[in-house]
């Protein structure tokens, strides 16, 4: 039982701790997600809607110092104790949304690491399993003797550095921020002379990483996990590649018959091939959520469609220009405006060079249009979907840079470029 309560230590402890940094490398992607979950139609907890960052930070450092304490056997029956809810909750979680194909993707590894529904529940599990050994031995857990924490702290390593480099391709990253965890906790939680010493490990722990997670909400991601990071072309990530089929999705439309009542589903593939769109006597009264027929080459870019009030459908001439410096405030209702005079120096800096500006946005053109009156940007605004702009750029403002469709460098509000250092760089 000792030796299975060692490894599922270690398993649960690294795994925890590397679920919750690549949270706190994105805290807004995470809180998007939740988002997804407070809806209407999955958990219908919409109230929490406002507070989603705020929670999403919360259960980012839970779940990085749950890791570490279990790992250094600090509070372990309180740490047992939380683990096994958290587990829990998440393995009803993952389930419901698998069942009901409510949310496709759980977030549990950001954009690092995408799982299908039933293979994030599947992941749930195998932790709950080894939560429970861990609950069931929580008894003989108690603060690791200095040997046994230099064991823990190597398997660990090891472990977190191989996901890292192996799987995310996230370099030696994780690794440091896990040694600089573990050297902030081990000296305070061995050597301070206090009965609060435990309590004082776990909150320095927890500042440490709120403090990451602040960062990286006000700046960027320190990695980039998604399509359109520096150095990736978008005309590229909407491409398949020779050799490769599309997905083939369909929507199941629910009929009915106006003479019999009669009810019945047909995809709109049928719908179309049987004629029965022919038939006056049935009409559709209920229309699905797009589902998968057949499996393909889903590109990583899908969604990027840029369209303007006055040519329409613009995202090739966007993607094709030599430079373009692109605004992206998908809500202009939420728009940081701090930095709006830095980011006005910079759109006149580029103007000057006669390189083109322009604004993305999903708000509604009377939005737009008391947006512009009250800043007098002097760019044009491009239409886009709000999901997908949240995608681009963490930031609200965020700044793009392409040439001919590549990402050359992006920035947050708070890091707006100075235009004469941006010119000399990459001008």
């Amino acid at each position: 039982m000792k030796v299975l309560l060692h490894i599922s230590r270690i398993l649960v402890g690294s795994l925890f701790f590397i679920s919750g940094l690549i949270k706190a490398n994105d805290p807004l992607g995470f809180s998007y997600k939740l988002h997804d979950y407070f809806a209407a139609d999955v958990l219908n907890l919409s109230i929490f809607d406002p507070w989603a960052l705020e929670i999403a930070v919360i259960v980012t450092v839970v779940e990085i110092v749950l890791g570490m304490a279990i790992l250094a056997g600090i509070k372990g029956r309180l740490v047992s104790w939380l683990l096994l809810l958290m587990i829990i909750f998440f393995t009803f979680l993952t389930f419901y949304s698998a069942y009901f194909d409510k949310v496709t993707d759980c977030g549990c590894f950001g954009d690092a690491l995408k799982f299908t529904p039933w293979q994030s529940f599947t992941k749930d599990v195998v932790l709950l399993s080894l939560i429970l050994i861990i609950f069931i031995g929580k008894k003989q857990i108690s603060l690791n003797s200095p040997k046994l924490m230099g064991i823990y702290f190597a398997l660990s390593a090891i472990l977190i550095a191989a996901f890292g480099v192996g799987v995310i391709s996230w370099t030696m990253t994780p690794l440091g921020w896990f040694t600089l965890g573990f050297a902030l906790m081990v000296p305070i939680s061995i050597y301070l002379k206090h009965q609060a010493k435990d309590w004082a490990a776990l909150i320095g722990l927890s500042v440490l990483y709120f403090v990451m997670c602040f960062w990286s909400i006000q700046h960027l991601p320190g990695r980039d996990f998604r399509p359109y990071a520096e150095g990736l072309n978008i005309k590229e990530g909407m491409s398949i590649p020779e050799g490769q089929n599309a997905p083939e999705y369909a929507v199941v439309y629910t009929m009915k018959h106006a003479q019999t009542s009669e009810i019945k589903e047909v995809d709109s593939k049928t719908y179309i091939s049987s004629g029965i769109w022919e038939d006056s006597n049935w009409e559709i009264t209920e229309t699905s959520h797009p589902i998968l027929l057949k499996e393909g080459y889903e590109p990583p870019v899908h969604d990027f469609i840029l369209s303007s009030d006055e040519n329409g459908d613009v995202t090739d001439w966007i993607l094709d220009a030599d430079q373009q410096l692109l605004i992206v405030m998908y809500n202009l209702n939420e728009t940081n405006e701090s930095n709006i005079a830095k980011i006005k120096e910079l759109i006149a800096g580029f103007k000057s060079k006669g390189i083109p500006v322009y604004a993305l946005s999903a708000s509604l053109s009377e939005e737009i249009s008391a947006f512009e009156a009250k800043h007098q940007l002097g760019i044009e605004y491009i239409s886009a979907d709000g999901t997908m702009l949240k995608t681009t750029v963490r930031g609200n403002p965020g700044l793009m840079y392409l040439e001919k469709g590549t990402v050359i460098k992006k920035a947050s509000h708070n890091d707006t470029w100075d235009f004469d250092a941006f010119s000399e760089s990459y001008l």
